[in-house]
């Protein structure tokens, strides 16, 4: 089970103008699935461009567990051998995930249609997150589960012994929970259909059918769409480039936005229009972000951001955008607080059940800097003024999008801000302290 670390606060100081070139690691959901799919083909499947953060490296570890090879050749570089659907083993000890929602999410449908049992665990925050969401829908497949009260970690899942083929519907916008259902579909005979209300992120759809998976993918009159998968599949290895990851660029984009001279570079960063919500949002707010370079690679668009220092204004972020900008709600907030008039952002209830309950964190860090701020229901209202007082501390609840959120916000703030933990942004970006710095981004330890 994990360690907690010891607390490292750090804080952040107005910053002159950021300049230069922002290479953020690679896309943490790809990475994550590329290593599961690897462990369940045939043959050797190379991966380049992985983010080696401790969320991927705990799914590295789990994949390895099953008996899949998951090694490291060089930086970002790795080779796994799988062991077909159906192949895996039964792990020798308790997988333990860190901080990662989508690694152990997806590792539960990637075995429960394989008659073995595996205990799931993970650190003091993703203990309080909700697996009852995956787990449930998990027993349609004939997968057992025993857990905490709520559905809570530790979790032993025990894979079906005559998995069945389903017919169901996601009931939350939820890539995580979708994307599971899909991985136990592989080794169910027969179609299994998952049909979801919300359009998510559908990294695991397009690289299923890049390892060779029988899957269909038809538009609902609803908005969202449902997905059909040919079980008893046969994955074959394959090649899979990891782009960078849109979630991690956020944090250099928005402090480019609200530090005035700035003028920074974003390369290679993964355009998927189901990923893209925070981008086009801050054009609406009137940022100024040129997409250079576009082209393809992986099977997925991706191309380099220019991002200059801009003059904002509060716009209204309309529910339906959610799932495809879940984690940028933080940095989105923080930029809605230099903006000029009101921005109000709707349908927020997911960010509730993420690393930390993102809704009631990123008030109080708002509050901290001396922001208005509102919660009504599900929707979080921002009255920005231009500029924002900043002074405060604010509390990371172990979650990385809030500690690297609060720390953007105090390089553009009239005084400093500080966040008490920045140990827990390695899991998902270890080098982004060092890459703001390299921009010119002022940063103070706290003795």
């Amino acid at each position: 089970m994990s360690a907690p670390s010891e607390l490292r606060p750090l804080t952040a100081c107005r910053s002159s103008a950021l300049k230069g070139v922002a290479a953020v690691p690679g896309d943490k959901s790809i990475s994550h699935r590329a290593l599961i799919l690897g462990g369940l083909a045939v043959g050797e499947t190379e991966i380049s461009g992985l983010l080696e953060a401790e969320d991927v490296l705990n799914t590295a570890k789990a994949v390895a567990a099953f008996g899949s090879e998951a090694r490291r050749e060089g930086a970002g570089v790795w080779r796994v051998r799988g062991t077909g659907v159906g192949g895996w083993q039964e792990p020798a000890d308790v997988l333990d995930f860190g901080n990662s929602g989508t690694g152990s999410r997806l590792m539960m449908g990637a075995m429960a249609t394989t008659p073995i049992s595996a205990v799931f665990t993970g650190d003091a925050s993703l203990r309080k997150r909700p697996m009852g969401r995956v787990l449930q829908p998990l027993t349609l497949f004939g997968a057992e589960f025993e857990a905490r009260e709520g559905g809570l970690m530790p979790v032993r899942l025990n894979g079906a012994r005559w998995p069945l083929c389903i017919d169901h519907k996601v009931t939350v916008a939820s890539a995580q929970v979708k994307s599971a259902l899909l991985l136990a579909a592989l080794n169910a005979p027969g179609r299994t259909r998952i049909e979801q209300g919300a359009l998510t992120r559908d990294h695991t759809e397009k690289m299923l059918a890049g390892f060779g998976a029988e899957i269909a993918v038809e538009p609902l009159e609803s908005g969202g769409d449902a997905i059909t998968l040919m079980g008893q599949a046969e994955l074959k290895a394959c090649a899979v480039e990891v782009p960078r990851d849109p979630s991690s660029a956020a944090f250099p984009l928005v402090a480019a936005l609200i530090v005035p001279g700035s003028d920074v570079l974003i390369p290679g960063v993964l355009l998927n229009p189901r990923r893209t919500g925070l981008f086009g949002t801050l054009i609406e707010m009137g940022a100024d972000i040129v997409v250079e370079n576009r082209r393809t690679s992986g099977g997925e668009e991706v191309g380099d951001l220019r991002v200059r220092h801009s003059v904002l204004h509060g716009v209204e972020v309309p529910g339906i955008r959610a799932p495809s900008m879940i984690d940028e709600y933080p940095i989105l907030a923080v930029a809605a607080a230099f903006a000029d008039g009101r921005t109000a952002m709707r349908g927020l209830a997911e960010l509730k059940v993420k690393e930390s309950d993102r809704l009631a964190a990123i008030v109080a860090g708002l509050k901290a800097g001396g922001v208005a701020v509102e919660t009504r229901g599900d929707d979080l209202i921002v009255d920005g003024w231009g500029s924002v007082p900043g002074g405060g501390i604010v509390e990371t609840h172990m979650d990385h999008r809030i500690a690297m959120s609060f720390l953007v916000m105090g390089l553009a703030s009239q005084a400093p801000m500080s966040v008490e933990d920045v140990s827990m942004i390695a899991t998902s970006f270890p080098d982004f302290i060092e890459l703001m710095q390299s921009l010119g981004a002022e940063f103070e330890a706290v003795v």
